[in-house]
Parts: structure tokens; C-alpha cells; sequence
């Protein structure tokens, strides 16, 4: 390896990182500058951003590790990710979220939420469950970049995980959200770069797109064992209708992550970062496009590679790594591609986790400081915002702990949240942690978000009885029932006995997203319609000037 060549690389890119971190910190003046970017982003910038943040090392070494173990039937998500998370992201969802969240001063999305609905609980009790549940999804991203340099530059990956915390720390805590999104953009077109290299290169060391794709297909008989016991069938064709993959693969992994992407709050966010639909319109084929090469490219590399691997070494993927889905895609980068390759490659990789990362610190963050203690601070002894909160034109200063603010010191936690968590999940859980995190989020947030959006009858019982009843179910199944969580998390076993609580197919296959959130949506609209609808002066705030749009 040759480090001088490497040291040069990463210094220009940590000179970079540095360079556009300091911009946003100076740019950096005050509560909405550091939560919402001042609401003045340019849409190239929130583009790359939003696609930085969705498609992290869970996609490319998490996901693209699943490719190479299971094929190409994960490339459906590609068309749900641009589909769902994309056009009816942007198109639907975002207007409105951008329009409403002006009308309301919001600068989080639990904030939203809670003056939407004009309920403070319902913004601490979002920040409550976005602070507990979101270091998991942080601590899988953290892995699959320190697997990367662990393979890569024989890295210890225990110091892999802390000099990436720390470096994407620095510039959270002092830019805010504006450093996230500039050093997004920046990590952004690396990514892209990067993929677009890797994709040209899979196929032509195999020979062509039709070479590379045929052999694939040839190999059918060197499938896994397990995968196929499970319903499986070979890397380019889909599992078994009806089989335990095939509810794992459809209900889990793509739409959980494809449906569970519209209400992810790291994302919603960027929507009120934009002055006008104007830059949302702009903002969406730059999205798209960066998406589709995005995961297309992880996908079909991880499936590929076991061509690469079979004949260069007479192993599929998965047995040449030791059985290690989050090393596949690692493995086959620092063992197949030129040195100076590796190098791109790798900060590809970094951009991708530092993008990610960065979004969920400033989330984890703001939810601790904004949503959660500022919050309960302000309450007043009542969970309605007063008329002069709702109709505040400029937001309330954050609470300080000595020299930073409560929000950069929820940040210095989650960094420490995730590190530890990092250091104690297993090996191949980064796909799997991405999809449940997207899947509660999705249970918890969506009908309650949908509501807010579109439906003016919802009440704030019924969003809260939504809520609840969404979170509530989604982790009761995971806990007694979702086979991969329950056998891994070990409570049920502890207090009933057994592993899951119902062991018949398909009940435990299939993801708590697809229970969940019925039940949250059949809870919001019945308790809605049970009680007194909100003040007409909130819901006239929260509509003013959307049917205009």
C-alpha cells in the first residue's frame, strides 16, 4: 500500500471537509441557521444533501453485502427509493412540509409535528423516540465505514469507529445543519464519482454487461444452502413466492426502507431548508439521478462479485469473507480494483458515512436539546403552545450549558451512543439495523405525518393515540415476534421461554412496519372522529397559502 499516495489523498479531502465546515460555522448566526439552515439552501446543495443522507455505508456495504449473498432481487428497492422516497417525497410531501413548517416557525421535525397539532407532548415524546431509537442506525452507518478501512488500510476498527466520530463530530457541533448539507454536497459528488467508476469497472473485469450478468445466472447451483431453505433461488431471479425470504426480502428490506424513507426525520427536515417550491422542483432530478446510481451501482457490484470471487478464487462471496455479509462489499473493492482505486473508493465510503452520520448527530441533537429539554422547559404547565409561540417570527434561542448549547451538547452524547453501540453489534447487521430503524420510524411517523399534511380533521388525541399505537406495536413485534429481533434480542426467550411468540410461517417473516402501521392509521383517523377538532386559528396558520401552491 502506498501511504505516502494515501496520506496525500486524505489530507486534500480532510482540507476540503475543513474548508466547507468552516464556511457553514461562519455562516452559522443563530437557532434557525444551525437547525434548518436559515431556510435559504440552494436546491443543488439540498439535493445532494438529502441523497447523501438516504443512501449511507448501509446501502452501499450493508445493502450491497445483502446483493452479494441473496442477488439481484433487491434491486427493486432502487424503484421504491426513487419512486416513494424521491418523487412522492418531493412532489407531495415536500411542498407542503416546506410551506407548513414556515407557517408554524418550526426547526425540527417534531417540532413540526407538535405545532401542527398543537401539542408539546407530541414534540417531546418524537424526540424521546427519535434520540433512543436513532444510535442504532448511526452505530450500523459507523460499521460499515470502519469495516471498509479495517479491509482496506488493515485498520483496527475499533480506531477506525472513534477517528470517524470525532472527525464528523467537529463539524456538526460548530456548523449545524449548514455544515451538514455544504459538506454533503461535497461528499455527495465524491459518492457519485466513485460509483460511477465502480459500476464501469464490475463489468468490464467480467467481460461486459452480458458476460458478467449470464455468468451470474450459470451460477445458480453455488447459491447459499441456508438461502435456499429459505425460498431462494439464485442471484438474478426473485425467492420463492410466499417463502420466509421472499416476506423478508419484500416486506423488510424494500419496503421498509422504500415506504419507511418518507418519514424519516433527517430527511423531512431538509424540505424546510428551501425558500420556495421553486428549489424543490429543481432539486428533485438531481435527487433522483444521484439515487439510482447510488444503489443501482451497490447492488449490482454485490451480486457481481461473486462471479469475481468464484473465478479468481473458487469461492462465492459470502464463504471467501468468512460469512460476513458487511464484508463483501469491502473485500471485493481492496482485493479486485487498483491501489488507486482502493483510495477513491474509500473516500467515496467516508462521504457517505460522514454524510449520514452528520445528518443523524444534528437530528440526535436537536431532538435531546430543541424537542426534548427545551421543550419540557418551556411547557408552562400546559401541552398547548400559546398563541405568541405559534405566531413567533423568529424562534426562541436554545437553553446554554456553559459555552455550547443544549442541542451541540445531545450531539457529544450521540456520538458516544453510537460509538459504544458500534463496538457491541455483531457482524453482518448493518442492512438489517438500516431496515428497522426506517420500519419504526415508519410505524411511529407516517400516518400521524400523512395526517398533518393532508388531513385537517385529525385531531391532536387522535395523532397522539397514533403515535403511540404505532411505536407501541412495532416494539412489541420486534420483541416477540420478528424472528431476526426477537432470536437476536434474546427478551422473549428470557421471559416466555422461547424465541418468538408466534412460530408459524409466514406471521414471523414479515416486517412490524406492515402490522404497525395500519394500526397507527386505523387509531388516528377513529380517535379523530371521536373528538373535538383542533382550534380553526392553528389549522388556518398551518394552511395558509398551501392550496395556493
Amino acid at each position: 500500500m502506498n501511504y505516502f499516495l494515501l496520506g496525500i489523498v486524505f489530507i486534500v479531502y480532510f482540507i476540503m471537509v475543513g474548508y466547507v465546515g468552516y464556511l457553514a460555522w461562519k455562516r452559522t448566526n443563530s437557532s434557525e441557521d444551525f437547525m434548518i439552515a436559515g431556510r435559504e439552501t440552494h436546491p443543488y446543495i439540498m439535493a445532494l444533501s438529502y441523497g447523501a443522507t438516504f443512501i449511507s455505508t448501509a446501502a452501499i456495504v450493508g445493502f450491497g453485502g445483502v446483493a452479494g449473498k441473496y442477488g439481484m432481487g433487491i434491486l427493486w428497492l432502487v424503484f421504491l427509493n426513487i419512486f416513494v422516497g424521491v418523487f412522492i417525497a418531493f412532489v407531495f410531501f415536500g411542498k407542503r412540509t416546506r410551506r407548513m413548517g414556515k407557517n408554524l416557525g418550526s426547526l425540527t421535525f417534531p417540532e413540526f409535528l407538535g405545532r401542527r397539532f398543537n401539542s408539546k407532548f407530541i414534540q417531546y415524546f418524537s424526540g424521546i423516540l427519535i434520540f433512543c431509537a436513532m444510535p442504532i442506525y448511526a452505530a450500523v452507518v459507523l460499521i460499515g465505514a470502519a469495516r471498509f478501512m479495517e479491509s482496506s488500510l488493515m485498520l483496527d476498527f475499533n480506531l477506525a469507529l472513534l477517528v470517524l466520530a470525532v472527525v464528523i463530530c467537529a463539524y456538526v457541533l460548530f456548523g449545524g445543519l449548514k455544515g451538514v448539507m455544504y459538506t454533503d454536497a461535497l461528499q455527495g459528488t465524491i459518492m457519485f464519482v466513485g460509483m460511477i467508476i465502480l459500476l464501469v469497472f464490475i463489468y468490464w473485469v467480467l467481460g461486459g454487461v452480458t458476460e458478467a450478468n449470464t455468468a451470474l445466472t450459470n451460477m445458480a447451483h453455488l447459491y447459499p444452502p441456508d438461502a435456499i431453505a429459505e425460498g431462494g433461488t439464485g442471484w438474478t431471479s426473485f425467492p420463492t413466492l410466499g417463502s420466509p425470504f421472499w416476506w423478508s426480502l419484500v416486506t423488510t428490506t424494500i419496503m421498509g426502507v422504500g415506504i419507511g424513507a418518507l418519514a424519516q426525520p433527517q430527511l423531512a427536515v431538509r424540505f424546510m431548508t428551501v425558500k420556495s417550491n421553486k428549489e424543490l422542483h429543481r432539486s428533485l432530478l438531481i435527487g433522483a439521478i444521484f439515487i439510482a446510481v447510488m444503489t443501482c451501482t451497490a447492488y449490482i457490484v454485490g451480486s457481481l462479485s461473486n462471479v469475481y470471487f468464484y473465478q479468481n478464487f473458487g469461492q462465492i462471496a459470502i464463504d471467501y469473507v468468512g460469512g460476513n455479509m458487511d464484508s463483501i462489499i469491502p473485500t471485493f473493492i481492496s482485493t479486485a480494483l487498483p491501489e488507486w482505486f482502493v483510495y477513491i473508493f474509500l473516500l467515496s465510503l467516508l462521504a457517505a458515512a460522514m454524510s449520514t452520520l452528520s445528518s443523524q448527530y444534528h437530528t440526535q441533537g436537536t431532538a435531546l436539546g430543541h424537542d426534548i429539554v427545551d421543550a419540557i422547559r418551556n411547557r408552562g404547565g400546559s401541552d398547548e403552545y400559546s398563541e405568541e409561540e405559534l405566531n413567533a417570527n423568529k424562534p426562541v434561542e436554545e437553553s446554554k450549558i456553559g459555552f455550547i448549547s443544549v442541542s451541540q451538547a445531545g450531539i457529544l452524547i450521540a456520538v458516544i451512543l453510537s460509538l459504544v453501540i458500534g463496538l457491541a453489534l455483531p457482524g453482518s447487521i448493518v442492512a438489517l439495523g438500516t431496515s428497522l430503524f426506517m420500519g419504526l420510524c415508519a410505524a411511529a411517523f407516517l400516518p400521524v405525518y400523512c395526517a398533518a399534511l393532508f388531513w385537517k380533521r385529525t385531531t391532536k388525541e387522535g395523532a397522539i393515540a397514533g403515535l403511540l399505537s404505532g411505536t407501541l406495536t412495532s416494539l412489541f413485534l420486534l420483541v416477540f415476534v420478528f424472528k431476526k429481533t426477537a432470536t437476536g434480542l434474546g427478551i422473549c426467550k428470557f421471559i416466555f421461554g422461547v424465541d418468538m411468540l408466534i412460530n408459524t410461517m409466514p406471521w414471523y417473516s414479515i416486517d412490524v412496519m406492515i402490522f404497525a402501521i395500519p394500526v397507527s392509521a386505523i387509531f388516528t383517523i377513529v380517535v379523530s372522529l371521536l373528538t373535538q377538532p383542533i382550534d380553526e386559528k392553528v389549522l388556518d396558520k398551518s394552511f395558509e397559502g398551501i392550496s395556493k401552491e
